[in-house]
């Protein structure tokens, strides 16, 4: 890297924005509110990575330490306690390990150290923090049953998690916690709670380079951009107990799961989806999705509203999604759509929208901004919104 290039790196800020449901302290705004509108939040360590979860937010620094606010009834704050945190507070028992990924289900969590250890706290009651029992914990506790392996990436969901393990003889998909719907992908049949690691069937042979899951549902993305999912039926139909591919000549670089829906991301810019039924995408039954083997491209809609818009990160919620776009649309936007009730979409009312909407965010004009990042809650929504000084 040449000497500018190193200025322009520490000269990058961050913004980091909320909006939604508020109510348990999910937004980090201080209030036990709502909010219609984006709300600027005061100013955290620089940011690699946010999860939010049902009601609580896990914030991962570039310095891999971690952050957590929002609802803790379950422990999922990992602070030892069963307190709301209004604010975001460091996860102390964690501060001896380097962080480098973090998920948020409804109501657990999960941190992967540098090294491979997996941790997990917070509602433990289907088996979905991988310790061998059902109990909840209100710290995070080391998943031993990988300690001999390498864990990259963990992806909590509703109830269920999921891991993904690297090492000599290929990745690896791990499922425990509720199973009932068929979003483990360990068995052919369902099964109602696994309460130690399994492994999902049918992955064996990918190379798989990232995990979700959210709701009922499960998904991976393949390192050649193939896109499986398992789990809960989308709008109605079947569910499905064991990763199905989605026949495309598109390639996928990233998935975001909903409770009925599932939005990928293609490497040209486009959204694609799966399901849609209720608040989320076109209320059109004749345009549900049949998922009951694998998935080919007529069963796959592109979102409607984005014609020739290149769309470069995609969040979801439980019936809400929110998009940023690339630079060359108007400098680059926020867009969001869905189920409106808590102000999730940030339009400032409580509507339900059916096509991607603007969301305005205020713009510094002695700001350069670089790059937006969307993360989605159940009913709540972030941006962190990298930015510089702009040049004289």
């Amino acid at each position: 890297m040449e000497a500018d290039e190193k200025v322009k790196v520490t000269e990058e800020k961050q913004e980091l924005w909320s909006w939604g449901a508020g109510t348990e302290g999910q937004l980090g705004t201080g209030k036990l509110q709502d909010e219609h509108l984006p709300q600027l939040l005061p100013v955290l360590p620089s940011l690699s990575l946010l999860a939010c979860g049902g009601a609580h937010v896990i914030a991962l620094t570039h310095g891999k330490k971690v952050l957590t606010w929002g609802r803790c009834t379950s422990g999922q704050l990992g602070h030892g306690s069963l307190v709301n945190s209004l604010e975001p507070k460091s996860v102390e028992v964690l501060n001896n390990f380097n962080i480098t990924h973090v998920s948020a289900g409804w109501n657990h969590s999960g941190f992967v150290s540098e090294c491979g250890q997996l941790f997990t706290c917070g509602d433990g009651s289907f088996g979905q923090l991988g310790l061998g029992d059902c109990v909840s914990h209100s710290s995070p506790i080391k998943v031993s049953h990988f300690a001999s392996r390498r864990v990259y990436q963990i992806a909590c969901g509703m109830r269920h998690s999921l891991a993904l393990l690297q090492g000599e003889h290929g990745d690896q998909v791990y499922g425990f916690g509720s199973g009932k719907r068929g979003q483990l992908g360990i068995s052919k049949e369902k099964l109602k709670s696994v309460s130690l690691p399994q492994c999902v069937f049918g992955l064996q042979e990918v190379n798989v380079s990232s995990i979700s899951a959210n709701g009922d549902h499960s998904a991976a993305l393949s390192s050649d951009g193939h896109l499986y999912t398992w789990g809960r039926g989308f709008s109605g139909t079947p569910d499905v107990c064991c990763p199905n591919r989605v026949i495309s000549h598109f390639s996928f670089k990233q998935v975001a799961l909903g409770w009925n829906h599932a939005m990928g991301l293609t490497d040209d810019g486009d959204i694609l989806m799966l399901g849609g039924c209720h608040h989320v995408v076109l209320n059109n039954p004749e345009k549900e999705i049949l998922v009951n083997e694998d998935l080919n491209e007529t069963q796959v809609k592109k979102i409607p509203g984005l014609n020739g818009i290149k769309v470069v990160g995609v969040a979801s919620g439980s019936e809400h999604s929110v998009l940023t776009t690339g630079k060359h649309f108007e400098n680059g936007v926020i867009m969001a759509w869905g189920w409106g009730e808590h102000g999730q979409l940030g339009l400032g009312d409580t509507c339900d929208h059916t096509c991607p909407q603007v969301v305005s965010m205020a713009q510094n004009a002695a700001h350069e901004y670089i790059t937006s990042k969307v993360y989605c809650g159940s009913g709540f929504s972030f941006v962190v919104r990298a930015w510089r000084p702009k040049q004289p």
